[in-house]
């Protein structure tokens, strides 16, 4: 379980960075800049913190997901801009959904959600 989430999860960081997460700061208004940059740093956290987590401790799985998911509700609160809003309290709801699901060992939604994030949030960051 843990290298095939792991790499999903690294690509969907990368994936982040190439959607336009960072690429458009400087063009939006408001603090949605700064709030993309931070979002992309939570992503970056993430990973490694699940990088240093046993794939038989899948429980620890479910908590640095949670972690992730409350640092989007945060940075959702920030964002001036609807749309980024918007597109971070879905990923955290979707996140919140998947870390209950890897925190039982089953990685399938969050890879699923980590492969569809980029593009989610990258084209409110664009």
């Amino acid at each position: 379980m843990r290298y095939r989430v792991v790499r999903a999860l690294a690509g969907g960081v990368v994936m982040l960075g190439v959607s336009g997460l960072l690429g458009a700061c400087g063009a939006l208004g408001g603090n949605s800049g700064q709030v993309c940059t931070d979002t992309k740093k939570a992503f970056q956290q993430y990973i490694t913190q699940v990088r240093s987590v046993p794939a038989a401790e899948p429980a620890q799985w479910g908590q640095a997901t949670q972690r992730l998911a409350t640092r989007l509700d945060a940075l959702a609160k920030e964002a001036d801009d609807g749309a980024l809003k918007k597109a971070l309290q879905a990923e955290s709801q979707r996140l919140r959904a998947a870390a209950s699901t890897v925190g039982t060992g089953d990685a399938s939604q969050l890879s699923a959600v980590m492969n569809d994030t980029p593009a989610r949030i990258g084209k409110a960051c664009a």
